[in-house]
């Protein structure tokens, strides 16, 4: 099983980033797909997930900035990233869970994150 993040990197307040997750060595239609992010010295939280019939929800702190989706085809789920601000710095982390809505501590499988940066 590999979850593969890619897509952080440094932007300036304002500005957007895409998010990807390959997913492989599960099927991964049949799983519900989430976003989790942790910034220094906090614990880790939950930013989005989307069902594996493609429901979303996101945290209240999203405030209707980022989308969720995925690709069953590609296998791939994505976090796009728009108004971005500072305290949106944190590790992103891709994971999955699939018979029960993913919570921090109810994940099957952790992606190795990446890293987003934004600076004021």
């Amino acid at each position: 099983v590999q979850l593969q993040a890619s897509g952080g990197g440094l932007v300036q307040a304002g500005g957007s980033l895409r998010l990807s997750c390959a997913a492989s060595g599960f099927l991964f239609s049949t799983y519900h797909m989430a976003w989790f992010r942790q910034a220094p010295g906090k614990q880790r939280e939950l930013v989005a997930y989307v069902t594996s019939g493609g429901g979303t929800k996101y945290a209240d702190f999203v405030e209707g900035r980022f989308t969720i989706s995925r690709d069953n085809a590609k296998n791939t789920v994505y976090l796009q990233m728009n108004i971005l601000k500072p305290e949106d710095t944190a590790v992103y982390y891709c994971a999955s869970r699939r018979f029960a809505i993913p919570r921090l501590n109810e994940i099957d499988f952790w992606g190795q994150g990446t890293q987003v940066t934004v600076s004021s």
